[in-house]
């Protein structure tokens, strides 16, 4: 039997990292993504232990340890600087192995890029049709046959709306956010989460004397701002330094902002005929546990393992669609409670998350186990 032939719809991180442990299975594998390039947004994020474990699967996981790593004291804090939680993080280090790792989404890509074949990837290439029983894929720059199709095609997936054409898809969570990354100024920072009243500011070190920073707010679907910086200032001018002090160093022209959307109704599988979902287009969620790219990450190396095997795909669902729907679930939990907006609700959120913080790296860990004390499966090269 020759080579099995598969195609990855979309080059984000979920279709990328797919790519890469499917070489590893001895898959050949192209990937179709409509951009002109591969050049990312500016955006950072998060990947957990659990991500890292599932990234050392395909060769890559010290390659990410080494972008930037949590260190010594992290934790969540009010609007006026108090903090709420407060912990060490090295027990999380002694319990997973590993602490999250920071960094910036284009140089995630990178590395994902150094692992897929020279080639491999197509772009500016869309997608107009997939033929879930013959596997033939219709793009832009002809016909592709494949054993396998992977939809890594985002939240607003077409392959999704396709096949599964009474499904609501996703639905707007009720929050936008906004991220930025600028220079280090001058002086360390730890890495914190602010929450205010129906906000949240985030400030994250990343590698080479950079700062990640990210807000959130509460706010009708749809709103755009002429000047998004000074609507970061007027939001959060009030609240501690050195959250002023970072937007007012932002440049307007790179401050992103987006709505968040979810899949509120999961799917009733991650797989029809030959065509496997991951990553946002089979559970997009929102961003609170810095979980999107890491449960899209487990996607990919979990589809990997068993996309050879009989009836693989049906394992494929049966192992990840409870598991990222808990994590669905948990990140809308989170995105309400940081939305909350009026003084009393905010005032008991507050005093229940200053009594978790009296109890400190333990209860962290405990919070954090279910989502980080994850093992993905073993890659063989084939």
């Amino acid at each position: 039997m020759g080579t099995k032939h598969a195609v990855v719809v979309g080059g984000g991180i979920g279709g990328l990292t797919a790519a890469a442990a499917l070489r590893v299975q001895g898959w050949n594998v192209t990937v179709c993504e409509r951009a002109e390039s591969l050049d990312p947004v500016g955006s950072g994020l998060s990947l957990g232990p659990n991500a890292l474990r599932a990234l050392d699967m395909i060769g890559a996981g010290q390659a990410a340890r080494e972008l930037a790593v949590i260190d010594g004291v992290s934790g969540i804090r009010r609007a006026n600087g108090q903090w709420l939680v407060r912990a060490d993080m090295t027990p999380m280090r002694k319990k997973y192995g590993d602490l999250a790792v920071i960094a910036l989404r284009a140089e995630l890509v990178d590395l994902l890029l150094s692992r897929v074949p020279e080639g491999s990837v197509r772009t500016s290439t869309e997608v107009s049709s997939v033929d879930p029983v013959s596997g033939v894929v219709t793009t832009s720059a002809g016909v592709l046959e494949a054993d396998l199709v992977v939809a890594a095609d985002g939240v607003r997936s077409s392959i999704r709306e396709a096949l599964f054409p009474g499904h609501p898809g996703a639905r707007y969570s009720g929050s936008t956010t906004w991220r930025f990354v600028v220079p280090e100024p001058g002086r360390r920072f730890r890495t914190t989460e602010s929450w205010g009243r129906g906000g949240v500011f985030g400030v994250m070190p990343l590698s080479g004397k950079r700062i990640y920073c990210y807000a959130s707010a509460v706010v009708p679907a749809g709103q755009t701002f002429g000047d998004e910086r000074a609507e970061l200032l007027r939001r959060f001018s009030g609240w501690h330094e050195p959250i002023p002090e970072l937007i007012a160093a932002a440049d307007p022209a790179k401050i992103l902002h987006n709505d968040v959307y979810w899949i509120e109704e999961p799917l009733p599988a991650y797989h029809v005929g030959r065509v496997a979902f991951l990553g946002d287009a089979a559970h997009a969620m929102s961003p609170n546990l810095g979980q999107g790219a890491c449960q899209a990450i487990e996607d990919a190396v979990v589809l990997a393992s068993l996309a050879d095997r009989p009836d693989g795909l049906a394992r494929y669902t049966a192992a990840r669609l409870p598991r990222t729907r808990m994590v669905v679930q948990n990140s809308h939990r989170a995105s309400k409670l940081v939305g909350l907006r009026s003084p009393l609700a905010t005032a008991l959120r507050d005093a229940v998350m200053w009594g978790v913080g009296r109890l400190g790296s333990a209860a962290v860990i405990r919070q954090t186990a279910p989502i980080f004390d994850w093992s993905p499966p073993k890659l063989v090269d084939g």
